[in-house]
């Protein structure tokens, strides 16, 4: 008892220790403002400076600074190397590689600031600095450039009209021979995520597509999967205050939000920015070509009517999106009683997920059947995973270090990792935190573990193409290995007699199979898929068509890995590195 007493302490002193950074709601809210400054905040006279500006620097005029243009045109601040790395450091926080009008901006700003001796930080962002009155920065040479700029413009508008004069008058004496070849549109990559885009089209999606990778992992990807904002999805049992978390975080209540300690919310609930508020059903929304969810029609109209998305206009969600989901109950007969596979649609959101929220109930931290199989689909996303103790003001503190205790005890068992889970404990709500309860030591934690929990969710667009390079590459590893096993199961039938005794042995005997698979080319044991899934989608495919392994596509997708995403991140880098 003393051994128990003395650890409770030191895991409430350890809470305590925590970081106390000051980040309010009203903060979240106005996240947007953390990595570019508003037009709006500009004088007027100031933004058509600036949008002048922004034309002579973006050379390519494709409406966006890339780093080249930007070290030819910051230059002519006269600033530091250093100075202007972390110019570009600051503006460019989501690391996107370029700079969009705001950003550049900003900036701009930064440079001014810079010039009257400021210290370029993040936080001159955040209100330490009132931007408005922040004046124009000195360009030594810009009329220079300016002046070049004009006189090479007047002269290739000459040089157009008498161009387009001739094609006018210069008839082809030939009319009826025309080209019959076709020229390919080449995508322009000018970010990080085109590049991503054009080797997923030129090297991994063949891939995929020859061994139906979309058929027993996930499904092939568009371009709304990429440009895609970032997500983060909400888990838990029913009345645990998934659905008042999301509201407290917004600041205000959301189209088809329902609240009450009966299971209120019986869909999935994709909270995201829009013109108006407005709810869309989800069978629009999956065939909605600029929408990331049409992988979600393979879960069939019984889940599509139990989906539907949220939209409204507001400053967190034009930078993240929120994903309510049912609440998990306990007991076989609510598994039975779902239409469709509510594990595979955990799933398929988790993979798409920047980060996943699961929500406990000091009162209720029985880890029910269904949701020990809803964390169990959480496979391979387990660095996503954050914990939240929520409703923490309802217990005292010794309650609440045993609560502690015993949830880590249970995630213990169903979280296969050996690392320790980060849990936020607090009290997600708009009301105040009962003092009477916790009293002011309770008070003090809750609020620390609110802000670092608020901190983690603004650094989530700044990390979102850090992500997307991440699971990307763990997609053409995952479309490797599945190229490897395909490959070994046709391998492995007879040429023409007892096929279907070979498959069926196979089928048996699949955990067998992947071992070979492993073995024979030096594959880590973790990147397999899961036995069982794999097992029941097999079942409805003949082995014998399966295609044979192809070298060719396998080294494309090994080149990709080894030398053009290394390239593209290296080309899209901070410029002053």
């Amino acid at each position: 008892q003393k051994l128990l007493s003395l650890s409770l302490s030191l895991s409430l002193s350890i809470f305590l220790s925590l970081s106390s950074i000051s980040i309010s709601n009203s903060e979240l809210t106005g996240m947007q403002t953390s990595s570019a400054i508003s037009i709006g905040t500009c004088l007027k006279e100031h933004q058509k400076i600036y949008k002048e500006w922004f034309n002579i620097a973006d050379s390519d005029g494709d409406g966006r600074v890339s780093g080249n243009d930007a070290t030819k045109f910051f230059a002519m601040s006269k600033l530091s190397r250093q100075e202007l790395k972390q110019v570009w450091a600051v503006a460019d926080s989501k690391r996107q590689g370029y700079l969009g009008l705001a950003e550049f901006i900003t900036a701009m700003k930064l440079v001014s600031l810079a010039q009257e001796g400021h210290e370029v930080t993040s936080d001159l962002l955040k209100g330490s600095v009132d931007m408005k009155s922040v004046e124009l920065p000195v360009l030594e040479g810009l009329e220079n450039v300016v002046s070049k700029q004009k006189s090479s413009k007047a002269y290739a508008d000459v040089e157009d009209n008498v161009v387009s004069q001739l094609q006018v008058t210069a008839k082809a004496p030939y009319p009826w021979f025309k080209s019959k070849s076709i020229v390919k549109p080449q995508v322009n990559v000018v970010t990080i995520v085109d590049g991503l885009k054009r080797l997923y089209a030129e090297k991994l999606k063949p891939l995929e597509v020859a061994y139906r990778f979309n058929d027993f992992a996930s499904p092939v990807l568009t371009n709304s999967d990429f440009d895609a904002k970032p997500m983060v999805m909400l888990l838990g049992q029913y009345s645990t205050g998934k659905t008042t978390f999301i509201k407290h975080l917004l600041g205000c209540e959301y189209p088809g939000a329902h609240i009450g300690p009966e299971p209120t919310t019986d869909r999935f609930v994709v909270a995201m920015s829009g013109p108006d508020e407005r709810t869309i059903p989800g069978n629009t929304m999956a065939v909605q070509a600029d929408m990331p969810f049409n992988g979600l029609t393979s879960f069939g109209g019984a889940f599509l009517s139990k989906f539907e998305c949220s939209q409204m206009p507001h400053p967190v969600l034009d930078q993240i999106t929120l994903v309510d989901t049912p609440g998990v109950l306990s007991g076989e007969k609510q598994r039975m009683q779902r239409s469709y596979d509510f594990t595979g649609v955990i799933s398929w959101f988790a993979s798409k997920s920047d980060m996943i929220l699961l929500l406990f109930d000091p009162h209720k931290l029985d880890i029910s059947d269904e949701f020990k199989r809803v964390i169990s689909s959480l496979r391979g996303n387990e660095d996503k995973i954050r914990v939240v103790l929520n409703k923490a003001d309802q217990v005292d503190t010794q309650q609440l270090m045993r609560v502690y205790g015993a949830l880590m005890w249970s995630l213990g068992k169903v979280l296969n990792t050996p690392e320790v889970v980060r849990v936020y404990i607090g009290s997600f709500n708009d009301k105040p935190i009962n003092e009477a309860v916790v009293g002011p030591i309770g008070k003090e934690l809750f609020e620390k573990e609110q802000n670092d929990l608020l901190a983690d969710l603004m650094d989530i667009p700044k990390k979102a193409c850090d992500r997307k390079i991440n699971e990307f590459v763990k997609r053409a590893r995952a479309a490797k290995i599945n190229a490897y096993i395909m490959s070994h199961l046709k391998k492995e039938m007879p040429a023409m007699m007892g096929k279907s005794k070979a498959q069926q042995r196979l089928m048996d005997n699949l955990q067998e199979e992947f071992g070979k698979v492993q073995q024979e080319y030096h594959l880590p044991a973790g990147d397999f898929p899961s036995v069982e899934h794999f097992k029941e989608v097999l079942g409805g495919y003949n082995i014998d068509k399966f295609e044979k392994l192809k070298p060719k596509m396998i080294q494309a997708v090994d080149d990709m890995l080894g030398h053009d995403i290394p390239d593209l991140l290296k080309k899209f880098r901070n410029p002053y590195d």
